[in-house]
């Protein structure tokens, strides 16, 4: 819930993992990525809620074009493999050391969510741009909802949020887009 007193605005969220209310300009203005990340990760009713925070996000048309994947878990093996194998394919001379490296990058975070964006092509009022927009948006709205909890997120993307077999991997479609690829834990100071 958003609060105003006093001409401030102020998150007040009885799921905060700190207890410390965040007024809203200051969530948006010391809102930075995370360096490096360590456990905890969300608990569960905080992914809850930030996945709702997430789902609040201006969408033209209602659409609601954002597919939010929670990468916990089990589930970070296959992500893990078909990321470090589609960096493989890029560039072939990776040493064996390399690929694993890259594996480990996903392993090792606390928690994932994966921002994608299911875009329907034949809505001549709502325009593609718009639906990835959108969903730019929702990411957002998951990243200060986080940092707002007292978490640490690292924003990324890069060329496995291109790759077919990334998508496919996490149940998108090849002509879908990856818009964030969401670490979320503790900061590590």
């Amino acid at each position: 819930m958003i609060a105003e007193s006093h001409g401030v605005l102020a998150f007040i969220s009885p799921y905060s993992c700190s207890g410390v209310q965040m007024e809203l300009f200051d969530a948006i203005e010391s809102r930075s990525s995370a360096a490096r990340l360590t456990e905890p990760g969300p608990t569960a009713a905080h992914l809850e809620r930030l996945l709702q925070a997430a789902a609040h996000a201006p969408d033209h048309g209602r659409m609601k074009p954002w597919r939010f994947i929670v990468v916990n878990g089990a589930a970070r093996e296959p992500f893990a493999g078909a990321a470090a194998n589609a960096k493989r394919l890029r560039v072939p001379t990776l040493t064996d050391e390399q690929v694993q490296l890259e594996r480990q990058k996903i392993l090792q975070s606390p928690c994932i969510v994966v921002v994608g964006c299911a875009v329907t092509k034949d809505n001549a009022k709502v325009p593609e741009i718009e639906q990835v927009i959108a969903t730019g948006a929702a990411a957002q709205n998951l990243f200060l909802a986080a940092h707002a909890l007292g978490y640490g997120v690292m924003w990324k993307t890069g060329a496995a949020a291109y790759d077919r077999h990334v998508k496919a991997a996490l149940g998108l479609a090849a002509d879908d887009h990856i818009v964030a690829i969401l670490h979320l834990g503790t900061r590590v100071k």
